[in-house]
């Protein structure tokens, strides 16, 4: 089966194990390794196309709005969002592959040039991490459009190039990047099994990020970890880290850290920061199967509670506050109340 066949957009961890597979086996002598700037990709894959970007980084009634504005005015979705050949990639390769293959590690910036943050490369280095990062990507940038694809287009061309362990693909960023990152690792849990959150982080259940649909959501979980890393005197985003934590115990996601940089204010992680952060991300720890279990029965009860209610408000004739109950249940529960919340807001419209 050709690399470009495989159903990527489907079956994303399938791909990716072939393509480390076969670039373990096969791949190019000549790939260089250390720090290159300006370099272009050019590999496309559909998981950063907007169909799969709209299905995985929307909630269900934005990716229905989406499609009704697109029937209305009798258009498509364009496949890509980016022209490759215009853009470019700072990309840090240690010179020796671990046994099992690299780590990689997709940084989402908050500046628009690509850099390597200072001191880095020896933690990559160590850990053997292949570190890439877009240029024309920072907090400017349009998300869906720009920031979002850019980093998927990233992991999968680093993927072709060069031998890439699997279980050890991050995606990171620091400051508005790393919520652009925590968005990724929502939405990709099948690409990214961890993701570092540098100075930046979102609570869940509030549309921004939305959760994603069940099984993605399921797979995050169960298998995603998660390293945030704040300074100690960067006081706002510790407290945006602290709503964090918080809401990933009441939406049963138990692999987080949380560490504070001694004496740093709201800055980059420095070297010792990056090896704690991929020391985390490297664990692989399986969540506590009874507390899971527990914890997802209660938010289906609530889930169930806020559709069935929808569901009378529509019966007894109060559109309003039924429309209103709707939204706030996407805003909410996003993909785990698909497809019903899609029905009921066409039986509202």
């Amino acid at each position: 089966m050709g690399l470009k066949r495989l159903p990527c957009a489907r079956h994303a961890q399938l791909c990716l194990l072939l393509l480390a597979a076969l670039g373990a086996a096969g791949a190019p002598a000549d790939e260089p390794t250390g720090l290159s700037d300006e370099v272009v990709f050019s590999e496309y894959t559909p998981l950063a196309g907007n169909a799969e970007l709209v299905r995985r980084m929307l909630s269900p009634l934005a990716a229905a709005q989406v499609q009704a504005t697109l029937t209305q005015s009798n258009e498509k979705l364009p496949e890509q969002s980016l022209d490759l050949s215009a853009e470019k990639f700072v990309l840090y390769v240690p010179p020796h592959a671990p046994p099992h293959g690299y780590g990689l590690l997709v940084f989402v910036p908050p500046w628009e040039d690509a850099r390597l943050p200072p001191g880095w490369g020896q933690v990559l280095d160590r850990y053997g991490v292949i570190y890439v990062s877009a240029a024309r990507s920072g907090n400017e940038a349009n998300v869906m459009a720009r920031r979002e694809p850019l980093a998927l287009l990233a992991a999968y061309n680093v993927l072709r190039r060069y031998p890439v362990d699997p279980t050890r693909l991050y995606v990171g960023g620091f400051s508005g990047g790393a919520r652009i990152a925590l968005r990724l690792a929502l939405g990709y849990p099948d690409l990214f099994s961890g993701v570092f959150l540098n100075a930046g982080s979102d609570p869940l259940g509030t549309l921004v990020p939305p959760i994603p649909p069940e099984p993605l959501w399921q797979r995050f979980q169960e298998s995603s970890q998660l390293a945030l890393v704040t300074g100690e005197r960067d006081g706002g985003h510790l407290a945006m880290d602290g709503e964090t934590l918080k809401s990933l115990r009441q939406w049963c996601v138990f692999g987080a850290d949380a560490t504070q940089t001694p004496g740093a204010a709201h800055q980059v992680a420095g070297a010792s920061a990056l090896s704690g952060a991929l020391q985390v991300l490297g664990r692989h720890r399986e969540p506590p199967q009874a507390k899971l279990a527990t914890c997802r029965a209660e938010l289906a009860r609530s889930l169930e509670a806020q559709l069935t209610q929808v569901r009378s408000l529509i019966d007894g004739g109060q559109r309003d506050a039924a429309q209103k109950l709707l939204l706030e249940t996407d805003r909410r529960f996003g993909g785990l109340a698909a497809p019903r919340s899609v029905a009921l807001w066409s039986s509202l419209h």
